[in-house]
């Protein structure tokens, strides 16, 4: 990992920025949810699919031993399982 930290350059910058705002996009949703303690406009079936798709890219993370796309994607699939729970805690 310290060599990972060596090798950034623009390319592996440009990477880090795109994985931290793809992890951070549903906390905005997940903020919502929490406040208004309300899911009814939550697709299910879009967060469990998106669920798959990250636990994917973290398969692919540890693979390829890419750090940033695993860890991004580790935050991601934290907030997208909170998300969920929150779902199911909420549903009238």
């Amino acid at each position: 990992m310290i060599d990972f930290f060596r090798q950034i350059n623009f390319t592996n910058a440009v990477g880090i920025l795109a994985g931290v705002f793809t992890s951070v996009s549903m906390l905005p949703q997940l903020m919502k949810t929490f406040k208004k303690k309300k899911s009814e406009e939550i697709s299910i079936l879009m967060i469990v699919i998106l669920i798959i798709g990250i636990a994917g890219w973290i398969y692919y993370g540890i693979l390829r031993e890419d750090y940033p796309v695993l860890f991004t994607n580790a935050f991601s699939i934290l907030v997208n399982i909170t998300l969920l729970v929150l779902h199911f805690k909420y549903k009238k």
